[in-house]
C-alpha cells in the first residue's frame, strides 16, 4: 500500500492512502499541539484493533455475540531498552462461551496480521528519489538469471522471465504495482491481490500452485485488463478523453446514428445481428458509448477479426462492456499462449453455465487418477482436515470440453462452493479448479457460500450465473450432488504430448467451437508491450443476457450523469424534470448513484452511499414536495443499510415532515426534545432541508469536471497513461 505524507502546521502530519486520511500530532510536552494521536499511538492501536478484528470474524462465523466480549492491550516497556516491549493482550469472555470457542478465539488472535509482521521483522529500505511521482514501480521479484528458470505447463517462458517482463511493462506505463496481500493456507495453493498504488480500483487477483505462478497470474490478469480497458468498464472517462481524437483505441470507428434509430450499416455482421437483435428492437441509441457519452459522434465501435474468413467486423464498445465483462480476454508471453487462456476461460464459464442450467450430476474423478497429481491431493486432504468435504468432478461432459470441477461443502453453514477450471491439460484444469476455490479466501470466508437448493428457478435465474461468474458464489442445485452421475467419467487430454505448443492447443480449442457451429471474433493488442487478445463467441460467451442491451444498458447513465453531477446548480424546473424521469424509469430504487452514472465517489461520503431512492428524497425536499418525500423516507428507513448517522438524519426528517403535514401539530412544540434526541447540528440540517433553506444535505457540490472527486480522478489518470501509450502507436 502506498502512503503519501503531507507536512501540515507545526508537528501535524497527514497520511493519505486509498480513500482515507489519517492526521497525527505530538503531545504538547514534545512541542506538538496534542490535536491527534502520535504515529506510535496509531501503531500500538493497530495491533489491538487487528486482534479484535480476528475475534469478530471468528464470532460472526459462528453466530457468537460480541456484545459482552472485551479486549484490552497494554505494552510493557523494558526499562533498559525502550525498543524492547511486550504487547499484552487480554480478552474477557462471557461464561456461556464453550471451552472450544474460547480456544478458537485465542487462536484467531494469534493470526493477527500486525502481530505476524512484527514477529517476522519488516525490512525497512530508506532512500532518496528524484521524483516520487516518477518512482513508478515497486520491486516485485529479483531479476531473472540463468540459475532460476521455472517452467510450468501453459507458459512459453520461465516464470521468472515472465514476471520480469510484465513488471517492466507496468513500470514503463508509470504504474506502481503493490502486493496488497498473500494467502497460502492450503499446501500448493497460493493467491495474492495486487493493485495500482495510485488508483487502487485497478486491481487483480492471482492464483497458482506456487508463489511465482500466482504472481504471474496476477500480473498477467492486470495487463490483460489494461489492454481491454476492463478496469474502466462503465466508467466516465471525463471531458478531456471524451473529446480526444480517439476514446478507446486509435483504430476505433464511429458510426453516425440513423434518423430512424436503426443500426447503422457497417456495425456487426449478419451472424451477430441475428444474435443481438433477433426481434429488430435494438436501436442505434442503445449502443452509444457509456464511457464518453458522445452521442453526437455516434456509435464507437472496435474492430474484431472473424476467424472463419479473416474479415474485420466492428463491435460497439457499449455492446462488449454490457454483455461480456472480463470473459475471454488474456495476456501472455506469446499470442497463442494468450489464446489458450482466453478459450479455456470461455469454456470454463460456458460449461459451468450448462451444468448449472441443466442441473447435471457430474462423475467423480477416480482416486487412481487423482493420485497422479500428489500436490493436488495434498491440498484437498488439508481442506478435508479443516472439516470441509471435497468433491472432485469431471466437468468435461464426456470428454468434449477441457473443464474440471472441485466442490467444497461447509458442514458448519450448509453452504457449498463449486469451483471450475479449464485448460487443455487435465492436470492444469484440476489445479486451477483448486486454486480458484481458495483464491483470496480464508477458512472463515468459506462461511459465506450459499446452501444448495432443489428450486430450479433459483438456480437458473440469470443473476445466479452472474454471481457464479463474478466470484463463484452463486447457488448450486442439490441434483449436482447425486451419486448417480448423468455423464460417464473420461480421462481427457486436449494437450497432446509435451512437444505440442500453445499454438497447437489453441487450434484444438478453436476446433471445439467450430464443431459447435460457433463463429469466433478476436482482437489483438500489442501496443503495451505484451501480446494480449480478446475473444468473443456470440451466443456462447456472454455473461449478461442479450436483452440487457435494451432493458438494462449501462448507457442509461447518459440520461442522468450531467444533471446529477450538476445537482446543486439545477433550478426547480430542471429538478422537476430529473425526478420525473427517475420516477418514470424502471431503475431500482436501491441502485447506487455510482453504478447509475459510472462515477466513483469516496465510499466514506454521502455521495458514496447515495442510492436512487435517497436522491429522489433530497430532490423532493428541495422542491418542497413533502408528501412524496415522506413516502420515500419511510421506504428508506424500512430497508436502510446506510450509515447510522444518515439513518438518524432521516428519522428526524420523518418526524419533522409528519409534523409539517399535520395542521394540528406545530414544530415549536417538539423542537426541544427533537434536539435532545438528534442533536442541534442534525436538527438544523433537518429543519433547513424541510423548509428548503438547506438543499441536498451531505452532498458536496461537484460538476462534469468531477471537481473534488479524487477517487474517480485517480482512475482517469490511470486510464490516461494507457491512452498516451496508444497514441504513440498510431
Amino acid at each position: 500500500m502506498e502512503i503519501n505524507v503531507n507536512f501540515l502546521d507545526n508537528l501535524r502530519l497527514e497520511a493519505k492512502f486509498d480513500d482515507f486520511t489519517v492526521i497525527t500530532d505530538q503531545p504538547i510536552r514534545y512541542k506538538g499541539d496534542g490535536s491527534a494521536p502520535s504515529p506510535f499511538d496509531y501503531f500500538l492501536a493497530s495491533s489491538a484493533l487487528c486482534a479484535a478484528y480476528f475475534v469478530r470474524v471468528y464470532c460472526l462465523s459462528r453466530d457468537i455475540p460480541t456484545d459482552n466480549i472485551r479486549l484490552s492491550q497494554n505494552n510493557i516497556v523494558d526499562p533498559e531498552n525502550r525498543y524492547n516491549q511486550v504487547f499484552k493482550i487480554d480478552v474477557e469472555l462471557p461464561e456461556d462461551i464453550s471451552e472450544k470457542d474460547r480456544q478458537g478465539i485465542l487462536r484467531s488472535i494469534d493470526r493477527c496480521t500486525v502481530k505476524k509482521v512484527i514477529q517476522t521483522g519488516p525490512d525497512f529500505q530508506i532512500e532518496t528519489v528524484e521524483n516520487l511521482a516518477e518512482d513508478a514501480q515497486a520491486l516485485l521479484m529479483v531479476e531473472p538469471d540463468a540459475e532460476h528458470r521455472t517452467f510450468i505447463e501453459g507458459k512459453d517462458l520461465p516464470l521468472e522471465q515472465t514476471i520480469a517482463n510484465m513488471t517492466k511493462i507496468l513500470a514503463d506505463l508509470g504504474m506502481k504495482i503493490e502486493i496488497a496481500s498473500w494467502r497460502n493456507i492450503v499446501p500448493h495453493v497460493w493467491s495474492l491481490h495486487i493493485r495500482d498504488a495510485a488508483s487502487p480500483m485497478c486491481f487483480t487477483n492471482g492464483k497458482g500452485a506456487t508463489k511465482e505462478s500466482a504472481l504471474c497470474s496476477a500480473l498477467g490478469e492486470f495487463i490483460e485488463r489494461l489492454n481491454c480497458n476492463f478496469f474502466y468498464n462503465d466508467q466516465y472517462f471525463g471531458e478531456e478523453i471524451a473529446n480526444a481524437e480517439f476514446v478507446h483505441y486509435p483504430n476505433e470507428r464511429w458510426f453516425e446514428l440513423e434518423e430512424d434509430d436503426a443500426l447503422p450499416e457497417g456495425i456487426l455482421d449478419e451472424y451477430t445481428r441475428a444474435i443481438y437483435n433477433p426481434e429488430g428492437e435494438l436501436g442505434g441509441s442503445n449502443l452509444i458509448d457509456t464511457n464518453s457519452g458522445r452521442a453526437d459522434r455516434g456509435i464507437c465501435s472496435l474492430p474484431f477479426v472473424r476467424k472463419s474468413d479473416g474479415e474485420v467486423v466492428y463491435f460497439p464498445s457499449n455492446l462488449i462492456e454490457n454483455l461480456y465483462l472480463s470473459n475471454g480476454m488474456s495476456a501472455g508471453n506469446t499470442l497463442p499462449e494468450a489464446q489458450v487462456q482466453c478459450l479455456s476461460e470461455i469454456f470454463e464459464r460456458a460449461v459451468k453455465k450448462q451444468i448449472l442450467e441443466q442441473e447435471l450430476a457430474l462423475p467423480d474423478v477416480p482416486r487412481e487418477v487423482l493420485e497422479k497429481y500428489p500436490d493436488i491431493v495434498e491440498g484437498i486432504e488439508e481442506l478435508e482436515k479443516q472439516g470441509f468435504p471435497i468433491l472432485v468432478k469431471d466437468a468435461s461432459l464426456g470428454g468434449r470440453f477441457p473443464v474440471m470441477c472441485v466442490t467444497l461443502m461447509n458442514p458448519r453453514t450448509g453452504g457449498v462452493f463449486a469451483s471450475f477450471g479449464a485448460h487443455p491439460s487435465l492436470h492444469v484444469a484440476l489445479e486451477r479448479s483448486l486454486t480458484e476455490l481458495m483464491q483470496g479466501r480464508s477458512f472463515e470466508g468459506l462461511n459465506d457460500v450459499p446452501p444448495p437448493t432443489f428450486n430450479s428457478l433459483e438456480v437458473t435465474e440469470p443473476n445466479n450465473f452472474v454471481e457464479h461468474f463474478v466470484d463463484s458464489t452463486g447457488v448450486v442445485s442439490w441434483r449436482f450432488f447425486s451419486a448417480r452421475s448423468d455423464i460417464d467419467f473420461v480421462e481427457w487430454d486436449f494437450s497432446g504430448n509435451h512437444a505440442d505448443t500453445n499454438e497447437t492447443e489453441a487450434d484444438r480449442l478453436f476446433k471445439i467451437l467450430d464443431d459447435l457451429g460457433k463463429e469466433v471474433y478476436m482482437a489483438e493488442y500489442n501496443e503495451l508491450g505484451a501480446p494480449a487478445c480478446r475473444i468473443l463467441v456470440p451466443g456462447y460467451s456472454e455473461v449478461y443476457p442479450v436483452e440487457d442491451l435494451i432493458w438494462d444498458n449501462t448507457n442509461k447513465a447518459l440520461d442522468y450523469r450531467e444533471d446529477i453531477l450538476s445537482l446543486h446548480t439545477l433550478d426547480d424546473e430542471q429538478l422537476e424534470d430529473l425526478v420525473e424521469r427517475l420516477e418514470e424509469s424502471q431503475i431500482d430504487n436501491y441502485e447506487t448513484i455510482i453504478t447509475l452514472i459510472g462515477v466513483e465517489f469516496d465510499e466514506n461520503t454521502v455521495w458514496g452511499q447515495l442510492t436512487v431512492l435517497e436522491l429522489k428524497i433530497l430532490v423532493y425536499l428541495a422542491l418542497q414536495r413533502h408528501e412524496e418525500a415522506l413516502e420515500l423516507v419511510e421506504a428508506f428507513l424500512q430497508y436502510n443499510d446506510n450509515t447510522v448517522e444518515r439513518g438518524l438524519f432521516y428519522r428526524a426528517v420523518q418526524a419533522v415532515l409528519e409534523i409539517a403535514l399535520d395542521e394540528e401539530l406545530a414544530l415549536d412544540d417538539y423542537i426541544v426534545n427533537l434536539r435532545r434526541m438528534y442533536g442541534d447540528e442534525t436538527m438544523a440540517a433537518v429543519a433547513g432541508s424541510v423548509d428548503g433553506s438547506v438543499r441536498f444535505y451531505g452532498l458536496t457540490p461537484t460538476n462534469m469536471q468531477l471537481e473534488g472527486l479524487d477517487k474517480h480522478l485517480r482512475l482517469i489518470e490511470s486510464y490516461k497513461k494507457l491512452h498516451a501509450a496508444r497514441a504513440t502507436q498510431k
